[in-house]
């Protein structure tokens, strides 16, 4: 005997995840409709398999502080961009969808300018996805799928950045957006003290720290 049930009746906790086999594209949307926008819960959808996770709130607060510095290293470069936040990525005829903890369009910024509706037939993927705890291959192969081209991880106190190569993510220690600097050791740095002096000194601190290294290669350059 095979048993329904609806999304309402299954209780996911924070921290946890639920994951469904077989799951067709037409049951995924289905899903997303249920779901509804405003929402705390992050999904991935590969190729028939549907991730549906909770994050905890220090996963939260850890997602907010890192775009936060990442919009602070970006403004003071003078760079553009554009915030997607975690907009659900889709594409119908991959079977393959995603919503990033948060995500930016930077080399494509003026493209996006505007757009209310990212359609990835005609639309690029984002530039830079971030992603907090990632231990699902699932969503490491839909990143791969939409041909993300740099996605920063961090789990466990530790950063990682991915650059998509020749199809396979490869970890390198600076950001080819962001040059020579070292945004992974700043990144942690500021993110530990933010737990001591607070969010706001925190950025604060991380905003002049920018200002000094950016000038510093300047200088050398």
């Amino acid at each position: 005997m095979v048993v329904t049930l609806q999304l309402r009746q299954i209780d996911i906790q924070p921290g946890q995840h639920l994951i469904l086999r077989q799951v067709s594209w037409k049951e995924f949307e289905a899903i997303l409709e249920e779901l509804g926008e405003h929402r705390a819960s992050r999904v991935v959808y590969y190729q028939g398999v549907l991730e549906i996770r909770m994050p905890l709130p220090e996963h939260e607060k850890a997602k907010i502080m890192i775009g936060e510095f990442v919009k602070i290293l970006l403004d003071e470069l003078e760079i553009d961009w554009e915030p997607y936040g975690s907009t659900t990525f889709k594409r119908p005829e991959m079977a393959v969808g995603l919503e990033p903890d948060d995500c930016f369009y930077i080399q494509n910024s003026r493209l996006m300018i505007g757009n209310q509706r990212v359609n990835l037939s005609v639309d690029p993927p984002p530039d830079l996805a971030i992603e907090v705890d990632v231990t699902s291959k699932t969503q490491l192969d839909a990143y791969l799928a939409l041909g993300v081209p740099e996605l920063w991880i961090y789990t466990e106190g530790k950063l990682q950045i991915f650059v998509l190569q020749q199809g396979e993510y490869l970890s390198i220690e600076t950001s080819p957006i962001f040059g020579n600097l070292p945004v992974i050791d700043r990144i942690l740095q500021f993110l530990q003290e933010s737990e001591i002096i607070g969010a706001s000194a925190a950025r604060r601190g991380f905003r002049q720290w920018v200002r000094y290294a950016s000038g510093t290669l300047r200088d050398r350059n």
